[in-house]
């Protein structure tokens, strides 16, 4: 795991905690997978009444039946020899040492080759079927060169990753063998404000290690996510307390059912502070089960851009906005996508997906991701003041809207403006957009050492001379491409690599 302690309001495990009752199979010839099987792992119901002496609640049954279906993973990524960086073209130090040679000669030229090295990892897994197969985060084996389970008896098992979803954080890995107890499923939809919870994982490089707490809340965006293209946050809130190491666990149920695999923390020092957050398992069954049968998770997709539930009175009245109205409004919409082909228009209010309210983004986005291409979904949406169900079709490929460029130009974490015409000609360019600010935050700010002033003349080899062109161009770059521009008083291009910019 890769723990950080700058001050951050979630942050991701880096380690999986596991809990729930565990089902032992006691068929050997047949297999049974609690993802794919129609049929429950039996699981010990166990009484959480208070005693009559008003005594307290006593989870000991549930916790005996959940921690033998925790995995303890630790991973590896092995050093590699890495070539230097070379942002640029020239160097701007050259002239203290009067030529490039006399400067490479006293620092290197940036080009050499260095070896980083290895990097060990730890978190925690829920086995979730006899013969193997563990379901994890996918922060936890991002990466990784090597992957050791081990069980609760202290057995050790070579893993080996089956397939991952970074965006919604999960993955399966597998080990060899047969007869491992498996964690019963749980229904996440179920799951109540107020209700006991555990949590079982291996936290701190600590052995396993279990906790108790409550549901504080369902259906989280935190936005801690930037794994994928397309992330899904729907969390389940508790105050059960899971630390780094509890990455990829489970949060049961009274009856020892998984209802969530842990992925985060709010805190502001990188321990527990609080609260935690995890992934629903019914979300989970259905990105695990996609990766089982079909190898990826078949993702369908609306085809709308919602808005911000924190948007101002200005932004509110421009969409239409009505607070009395209680759903998710459409800030955007793809004219080739599924709703826009069922008639949804951008400013209307969906409420409900196939029968469910949806009052948020998160529950809208927990709701279709759970579906396919080629799925049919009932949607309830109301325009101005008249409420409408129809039916829409949901595509297998993400649409384009004009809110991603403008995404796409906030991640990079600084301001532009176009060049005037008297400042390309002191630049010797025909155009191109200035760089005013550059935020700590952003991935400029992260990953190059760029200065305020540059005028940008290129990004990924296409020319932009102004902000939309900009937008338009960074919309249309994969995870890797350069930026290319010059400095006032300077004649030197200067290249800056941008590296994983859709992760």
């Amino acid at each position: 795991m890769k723990q950080n302690t700058s001050k951050i309001t979630a942050i991701a495990i880096g380690v999986l905690a596991v809990v729930g009752s565990i089902a032992f199979v006691s068929n050997k010839q047949k297999n049974y997978n609690s993802i794919l099987d129609a049929e429950k792992a039996p699981i010990v119901q166990t009484n959480y009444a208070p005693s009559a002496g008003g005594g307290p609640v006593d989870f000991q049954k549930a916790a005996e039946n959940a921690v033998p279906s925790v995995v303890h993973i630790k991973t590896v990524v092995k050093f590699k020899e890495t070539a230097g960086k070379q942002n640029r073209q020239a160097n701007p130090f050259g002239d203290f040492f009067g030529n490039d040679e006399m400067f490479k000669r006293f620092f290197g030229d940036g080009g050499g080759n260095f070896q980083q090295p290895e990097q060990k990892a730890s978190g925690s897994g829920v086995i979730i079927s006899n013969d193997g197969y563990i379901v994890t985060n996918n922060h936890v084996v991002d990466g990784a060169t090597e992957v050791t389970v081990t069980l609760n008896d202290r057995k050790n098992y070579k893993a080996k990753v089956i397939g991952t979803d970074p965006n919604t954080d999960l993955a399966l890995i597998k080990i060899d063998g047969k007869n491992f107890p498996v964690m019963s499923m749980g229904n996440s939809d179920d799951v109540k404000l107020g209700q006991w919870v555990l949590a079982i994982g291996y936290p701190l490089n600590l052995d396993v290690t279990v906790t108790q707490g409550i549901i504080s809340a369902k259906s989280r965006n935190i936005g801690i996510n930037r794994q994928g293209k397309a992330p899904i946050e729907a969390f389940i809130q508790t105050d059960a307390a899971v630390n780094p190491g509890s990455s990829g666990g489970a949060l049961v149920n009274t009856n020892g059912e998984l209802i969530g695999i842990n992925a985060a923390i709010a805190s502001p020092t990188g321990s527990y502070a609080g609260y935690a957050y995890s992934i629903p398992s019914n979300l989970m069954k259905k990105v695990i089960g996609d990766i089982m049968k079909y190898g990826s998770v078949q993702r369908g997709y609306l085809g709308i851009s919602m808005a911000p539930e924190n948007l101002d009175d200005a932004a509110k009245k421009e969409l239409g906005i009505n607070d009395d109205i209680d759903g998710v409004w459409v800030a955007d919409i793809d004219p080739q996508g599924a709703a826009a082909e069922a008639g949804i228009k951008k400013g209307d209010a969906i409420t409900k997906i196939n029968g469910t309210n949806v009052s948020t983004s998160a529950q809208l986005s927990e709701q279709i991701a759970r579906l396919k291409p080629g799925d049919k979904v009932d949607i309830t949406y109301t325009r101005g003041t008249t409420e409408k169900t129809i039916s829409a079709i949901l595509k297998g490929k993400m649409g384009s809207f004009a809110s991603q460029d403008a995404a796409a130009i906030e991640s990079l974490g600084a301001k532009f403006q176009a060049l005037t015409k008297e400042q390309a000609t002191q630049l010797n360019i025909a155009g191109g957009v200035q760089v005013t600010n550059i935020g700590e935050e952003g991935i400029i700010g992260a990953q190059t050492n760029m200065k305020e002033g540059v005028g940008i003349t290129q990004v990924g080899g296409t020319p932009v001379k102004t902000v939309d062109e900009l937008k338009t161009v960074l919309g249309k770059q994969g995870n890797n491409f350069q930026i290319e521009g010059v400095y006032p008083g300077g004649t030197d291009v200067y290249y800056y690599g941008i590296n994983g910019f859709r992760q």
